[in-house]
Formats: structure tokens, sequence, C-alpha cells
């Protein structure tokens, strides 16, 4: 991507946002930065248009990042490059942001210095991700393939399912979009994950993206 000229930083906690705000200054020199603490303030900021980077966290006093993901996902065309900046490296975490649009995914003990590093590898289309994420990622690809049954074993609503689960919307926000019951969605995931061997909605959202249903 080039040069951001605005930026958007969702962090709840005062001292890392102000850090977070100042290493976007020092890596984007005149980038125009601002802060939300919140969902709500957040998405208010959307009104007056997306930002061209958003560093986002996962973890909010009213919902989940992830949400804000792919609402500026959405919002944007896919146009904003959003990193999310998190205490999180479990895969459960790292793979629903990035189901959700995430464009890099950074843990928050960085130091100014690899802070600004990582956000300038922006500039050269780079992914950036913390070496324990990296590591994390290269490990889940490396471990031996379960064996899955065919893709068409899957009915049409349990591929509705996944591909919603790919977006990284949950049971019950699945049944609202579907128009059924929670239970029933549950039943389908369980089906999914017996059919495909997986266990963890992680493995579901990977899936998702592998037979391009998100």
């Amino acid at each position: 991507m080039s040069i951001p000229v605005t930026a958007l930083v969702l962090e709840d906690q005062t001292e890392t946002r102000e850090h977070l705000l100042a290493a976007l200054a020092e890596a984007f020199p005149g980038v125009v930065a601002t802060g939300a603490a919140d969902l709500a303030e957040a998405r208010s900021f959307l009104n007056g248009g997306a930002p061209d980077l958003a560093l986002v966290d996962l973890a909010l006093p009213d919902g989940r990042g992830v949400d804000f993901l792919r609402d500026l996902s959405e919002r944007s065309g896919g146009a904003t490059r959003s990193v999310v900046v998190t205490i999180y490296a479990d895969d459960a975490h790292l793979f629903d942001a990035i189901a959700a649009g995430a464009g890099g995914y950074l843990l928050k003990d960085m130091d100014r210095a690899d802070l600004v590093r990582y956000l300038r590898r922006l500039e050269a289309g780079e992914t950036p991700l913390s070496p324990a994420v990296a590591r994390r990622m290269l490990d889940y690809f490396r471990k031996p393939s379960p064996a899955a049954e065919p893709e068409a074993a899957l009915t049409p609503r349990e591929t509705e399912v996944l591909r919603l689960i790919g977006r990284g919307l949950r049971s019950g926000e699945a049944a609202k979009v579907m128009g059924v019951t929670e239970l029933t969605v549950a039943g389908y995931v369980k089906a999914i994950y017996r059919k495909l061997n997986i266990c963890s909605r992680a493995e579901a959202a990977l899936e998702a993206q592998r037979r391009g249903l998100v």
C-alpha cells in the first residue's frame, strides 16, 4: 500500500492508544491519526469515511474488535488496511481476525522501535506479523492435514453455515442471518466438524477460506 494519509486506532487503554498513535506518527510522518476507545466511537468515526489504515484491538468494553474488522472491510470495500494489535496469540483469535479482514497481526509487547519497523512494512505491501504469530501460523500449516469427507458431502445449509463462520459470525449471529434458531445452527456446526474432521472455529474459518466461501 502507499503511505497512509488517514488512520484510526481502536484501543480502549489510554496509554496503549497513545503509544500506537505515536508509533503511527513516527512510521508515517504527516498521517492524520484518530483514536477511538470503543466500538461505538470507532463506528461513529466511519460515518466520515473509512481510513487508509486501522490498528484494532480485539477485546473492547462494548464488543469484539473482530466485528469492527468485518464492518470496516465491508464499508471500505477492502480498501482499508487493518492491523490487529492485541495480547492474544492463540489460533482462535488469530484466524477469526484474518477471516474478518485483518491484513496484519501484532502483539502488544512490542516496543516503539519494533512497532514502527513492522508498520513500515505496509509500504512495501508486506504483512506485518509478530514473530510469535508468524511461527504459530507456520506450525499450524505444517501439521498433517486430517482426512476430510469430499466437499460435496456438505449440504447447502451446512455450506452456508461454514461461510458465515468464515466471516467471523458466532452461532447466534448466523442464526439471525439464516432465519433459523441457534440450536439449528449448532446442529449444522456439529455436522460440519464431523464431516471435515475438525474441532474449532479457527479450523472452520480456514476451511471456508480454502473453499472460496469468504
